[in-house]
């Protein structure tokens, strides 16, 4: 028999400056709520943010695991990640959906003490966050495994639509400074605890908001992303998001 020859290997990116989370699946997100152009740039920007955020809470999830000798991450953990760090407390819209979240959002019961299931709402042409949640799975678990983590069926779903509907969130803060020709509505807030005699500063990589930006406003650019960024996050998550969407950026250059 003849021999064929070996075929070259594709080389996959890879490495800790590439987010699981595809552009074009980042795309996809922005263009349901907005019609402005993205560029690559933010794209990589806003799958980067993303990723600091998820890996965030599986490592809170972890460590909640861990406490009790399991390794097998399940929705509990995730709960006690956000009771943990109140900065990963993100994608609230997906609380309402997930039954992992039911007893912290409130519940409807009757008078014998069962649960009145939620009015079904009219499908909308476009896909909301929620129904398009599915859609991060191969990216999850991508960071699951980066984290040295695995988890439940129920724990990826939740873990699913957290990252659904934090960049559609993101996407549509991006949109808005867009808009608005900077960041008009929000400013550099510093949230501390009370008995902090005042707020700790940020570090001096620290970005200043956008209050005006520069480009047209038919395109979303990486610095709308990272505008965004300081809308939908907060403390060290954000500093740490900032920092990792710059490199992330920088490598894709």
């Amino acid at each position: 028999m003849t021999a064929h020859p070996a075929r070259p290997e594709r080389v996959a990116a890879s490495g800790p400056d590439v987010p699981p989370f595809k552009p074009s699946l980042v795309k996809a997100v922005f263009r349901n709520v907005t019609s402005l152009h993205v560029s690559r740039s933010a794209a990589w920007a806003a799958a980067s943010v993303t990723r600091t955020v998820l890996t965030e809470i599986v490592r809170g999830a972890k460590s909640a695991a861990a406490e009790e000798a399991r390794k097998k991450l399940i929705p509990g953990d995730l709960l006690a990640a956000i009771d943990r760090n109140v900065e990963v407390e993100v994608a609230s819209t997906w609380y309402g959906h997930s039954p992992t979240f039911r007893g912290l959002t409130g519940v409807v019961t009757d008078a014998n003490g069962v649960v009145v299931p939620s009015p079904k709402r009219s499908r909308t042409p476009r896909p909301s966050a929620v129904v398009g949640a599915h859609r991060f799975e191969a990216g999850i678990k991508k960071l699951l495994r980066s984290q040295g983590a695995t988890a439940v069926p129920a724990m990826v779903r939740d873990l699913d639509g957290i990252a659904s509907v934090f960049l559609t969130d993101l996407a549509r803060s991006a949109a808005m400074v867009v808009r608005e020709g900077g960041v008009k509505r929000f400013g550099e807030v510093t949230l501390g605890v009370p008995e902090e005699a005042a707020p700790r500063p940020f570090p001096k990589d620290s970005l200043p908001v956008l209050s005006t930006r520069t480009g047209d406003r038919r395109t979303i650019g990486g610095d709308d992303v990272l505008a965004a960024t300081q809308i939908q996050l907060f403390g060290a998550v954000r500093q740490r998001a900032l920092t990792e969407a710059r490199d992330a950026e920088r490598a894709t250059h």
